[in-house]
């Protein structure tokens, strides 16, 4: 019956709770006349007994206009018990004047205090008991999945207070650090220690563990992480406590964990004085500006008030997807979105002159290792060509700051990509060295969580369609950092150079890739499937090195380095080679690309970089395929 009332319209619920009322009122005025004379019935009240059925009269116009009745039963909270209480209080004054203009004198004056409490009682009781009901029916309805909150502070009481209202998850228990806390019960759910959680995810029957840690650091993060790692159940989070403050997001909106979250990095707050040195009000210039780096740059370039903002990308879809994110995020940001080449001097040179570029940020390369290993002519044209001929146009044009975003892969690199970047690298010393006007600076860091052709991504979608996990050695490492704090990083490194530096960010400590694939399938709720666990979930597939690929990654070529007056960027010291030279050899290496001979350049390619460690021969398809 009460499952047909719930399907009634708005307007029929209110109607039957005030009809309810109706009847709840006289009652209480009833129970508390009778409770007074003791249980016995005074019969010189008889000729008042229509006082029993007039308080509805004025009682609900008050509920009504308190907006008792607007109330959602499923959703009541405490608020409920205040417009109870003050609906009530009125009526029993109304009611006291009510009886002293009628003069009814028999009438028990004590028991309109008990009136009050059975008012309360019955009014705000059977509120509560609907809302049970309802909630019961609800939960039947739609079964929820069980959860365990770990984190019993403000966040976490606010999280659970959100999913009991909501239809998608039912909080078990709570799980906190604070011993304080626990044994402690909020609405129903009790706090335990972290130790319980093996018991209570077994006991409960939890698919997932939700962490309300908003304002815990990450390497705290990073601890729990590892701790909960051992249960085999998915996780998601919070969003940060600044999110929450801001009111870009709300509690009950969860995340996935992120990779960050589980590498424990804390970033470093940017400096102001460095992030605008090169940007406030000037024109400022990314190349590659539609990539998972240059994108980033120019939205932290753009929260920096430029005087212009220059788009310059050769790939359409990538400079539209940037422009129209920079439309929505930082509309007051004056922008211009450019197609174009980097090996296209006379376009780069036309668009330097035209809007008066004082700062680039050069984003534009071919950076994914394989690719570029198998088209050697295309990713020494594009990297190291296209830096030297945007550095070219630099100079022409008056540029102040010309800002080359490298790679660790140009330390002593064993594949094409890593030696096209450190040849960029030489070609901006080799100008600096020969009294450039232009002030090149050069950023070197490992790879960026998120970007395209991670990892991470790639591990995320392989777990989510089965597996296998596709590692290519067991013992290969990487340096990790998030896209935003490499951007920041690189805005800043930018703004220290004196010229012909090569600055190298720290990167934390190098990630074992293995087993951030394990991390990220045990936090997935899922088990890894080897050779002790045959019944596994997912399988981690060794696939061997690719050609040019290294087992651990380098930041510098030597050990001569100096700290900066920033805490995470330092200065190298790189060997470089006189102009002359260097400019003879790249003659030679770009006829070789200009007549598509792959095999001379990769030769030459070893020639300038006297540090590439390269393989026997070049591994371009189409050499490969011709000596077949």
């Amino acid at each position: 019956m009460l499952e047909k009332m719930l399907s009634f319209s708005r307007h029929n619920k209110m109607a039957l709770l005030m009809l309810l009322d109706a009847v709840l009122l006289p009652l209480a005025l009833w129970s508390a006349v009778i409770l007074r004379l003791g249980g016995s019935w005074d019969p010189k009240l008889n000729p008042y007994l229509w006082i029993f059925f007039v308080p509805p009269f004025w009682v609900l116009p008050i509920f009504i206009h308190l907006g008792l009745y607007r109330a959602v039963l499923k959703y009541l909270d405490d608020k409920i018990v205040y417009t109870v209480l003050s609906g009530v209080t009125l009526a029993v004054l109304v009611l006291t004047a009510v009886i002293a203009l009628a003069g009814m004198h028999p009438f028990p004056r004590s028991s309109i205090v008990i009136f009050w409490v059975f008012a309360m009682a019955y009014i705000g009781g059977s509120r509560f008991l609907l809302r049970g009901l309802v909630r019961r029916i609800d939960a039947v309805d739609a079964p929820r999945e069980h959860v365990i909150i770990y984190g019993a502070g403000r966040a976490g009481v606010q999280l659970m207070l959100a999913l009991q209202a909501g239809r998608e998850y039912r909080p078990m228990a709570f799980v906190d650090d604070n011993p304080s806390l626990w044994r402690r019960t909020f609405r129903g759910v009790a706090v335990h220690g972290p130790q319980e959680l093996p018991i209570l995810v077994k006991e409960t029957g939890a698919k997932l563990i939700l962490l309300a840690l908003p304002s815990v650091n990450r390497a705290r993060q990073r601890e729990i992480l590892e701790s909960l790692e051992s249960l085999r159940v998915p996780i998601k989070r919070l969003p940060g406590m600044a999110d929450l403050v801001s009111g870009e997001v709300r509690v009950e909106e969860l995340k996935e964990v992120d990779i960050e979250d589980l590498l424990g990095r804390e970033p470093v707050p940017p400096r102001r004085e460095l992030m605008s040195a090169n940007i406030e009000n000037r024109v400022v210039m990314v190349t590659g500006a539609g990539g998972s780096i240059g994108s980033e740059l120019v939205r932290q370039i753009a929260q920096c008030r430029p005087k212009l903002l220059v788009l310059f990308e050769q790939a359409e879809y990538n400079l539209y997807a940037i422009d129209q994110s920079l439309a929505s995020k930082a509309p007051d940001c004056p922008r211009v979105a450019l197609l174009g080449s980097v090996a296209d001097h006379a376009r780069l040179t036309q668009v330097m002159r035209t809007f008066g570029v004082e700062t680039v940020y050069h984003a534009a390369a071919y950076k994914h290792v394989p690719l570029v290993e198998h088209n050697p002519v295309s990713g020494i044209l594009n990297n190291a060509f296209g830096t030297d001929t945007a550095a070219q146009a630099a100079e022409e044009c008056g540029v102040d700051t010309f800002v080359l975003i490298s790679t660790d892969k140009a330390v002593r690199p064993t594949n094409v990509m890593g030696a096209t970047k450190r040849l960029a690298e030489l070609v901006l010393q080799a100008r600096h060295a020969r009294g450039s006007r232009t002030r090149f600076v050069m950023v070197r860091f490992g790879n960026v969580l998120g970007s395209s052709g991670s990892v991470v991504p790639l591990f995320k979608q392989q777990i989510k369609l089965g597996g296998p996990v596709t590692v290519t050695h067991p013992d290969i490492t990487r340096y990790f950092m998030t896209i935003p704090e490499a951007a920041q990083l690189v805005i800043q490194a930018g703004a220290m150079g004196l010229g012909g530096d090569v600055f190298v960010l720290d990167m934390g400590q190098p990630v074992r890739i293995a087993d951030l694939a394990r991390r990220m399938v045990h936090l997935s709720g899922l088990e890894v499937k080897d050779g002790n666990r045959p019944l596994g979930d997912i399988e981690i597939r060794y696939t061997g090195l690719r050609p040019g690929e290294k087992l651990y990654e380098e930041l510098l070529i030597g050990d001569n380095v100096l700290d900066t007056d920033h805490e995470r960027i330092l200065r190298a010291q790189e060997s470089l080679i006189p102009e002359a030279d260097l400019r003879a050899l790249l003659d030679r290496l770009k006829a070789t690309c200009d007549r598509l001979d792959a095999e001379s350049a990769f030769a030459l390619m070893r020639e300038a970089v006297q540090e590439f460690n390269a393989a026997e021969r070049t591994q371009d398809w189409v050499c490969l395929a011709q000596t077949r």
